[in-house]
């Protein structure tokens, strides 16, 4: 079992720029494919991207892309969403989860419920 906390998020201006971190407990931490979703009040979570075990690939949806970049650290147990260009619109509750790799070329999913563990949310807020 893997626990997960995110924290960096906060109140920035239309243009700005913030980096969230994902913090994961437990020694096997490559062994997990990362993904970053988000949901704003009244909404669903939706999928803003991943990355692979290894940090070897990342996918991200083209809400995002060429704005947002997610790494991560294993040697930290820790994953990255550098969001940059932020804006209004990027409001929401943003959210780290974690996919347990079981079986070799695992698909990695897209979906929050392809996903078996979740950070507490940090709230990002883009003013006007």
């Amino acid at each position: 079992q893997v626990q997960l906390v995110e924290s960096g998020g906060g109140l920035v201006q239309a243009g700005g720029s913030l980096r969230l971190s994902c913090a994961a407990s437990g020694r096997t931490f490559s062994g997990y494919h990362m993904g970053w979703f988000r949901q704003a009040p009244g909404k669903e979570r939706v999928f803003l991207g991943l990355i692979s075990g290894g940090g070897g690939i990342t996918t991200y949806a083209d809400s995002v892309k060429g704005r947002f970049t997610i790494s991560r650290d294993n040697a930290k147990n820790t994953v990255y969403l550098q969001m940059n260009s932020l804006k209004f619109e990027d409001t929401a509750v943003y959210y780290c989860a974690a996919d347990r790799i079981r079986t070799t070329g695992q698909p990695i999913g897209v979906m929050a419920a392809d996903y078996d563990y979740w950070g507490q949310g940090t709230q990002v807020t883009v003013s006007s």
